[in-house]
């Protein structure tokens, strides 16, 4: 399996220069972000981090990223 190092958001934001393209979308209501670093990806593992991350992985490789209470990282 892929893995991340993080120790926050910071840490992590270097893996997105990775991916040629992006897809996001931010749900205001739960304060979620998310990040798609594959188009139509459908993750079959997850691993939540300390920092209220979400890594979301697909056959071992990682396609997104959740942000909770994203409106409180700026």
């Amino acid at each position: 399996m892929e893995t991340i190092d993080y120790k926050d958001i910071k840490a992590v934001l270097p893996y997105f220069l990775k991916h040629k393209f992006l897809w996001t979308s931010y749900d205001e209501q739960s304060d979620v972000l998310y990040v798609h670093f594959k188009e139509n990806a459908i993750s079959d593992d997850s691993e939540m981090t300390k920092d209220d991350l979400i890594i979301r992985y697909e056959g071992g490789e990682v396609v997104g990223i959740t942000l909770l209470n994203a409106s409180k990282r700026m």
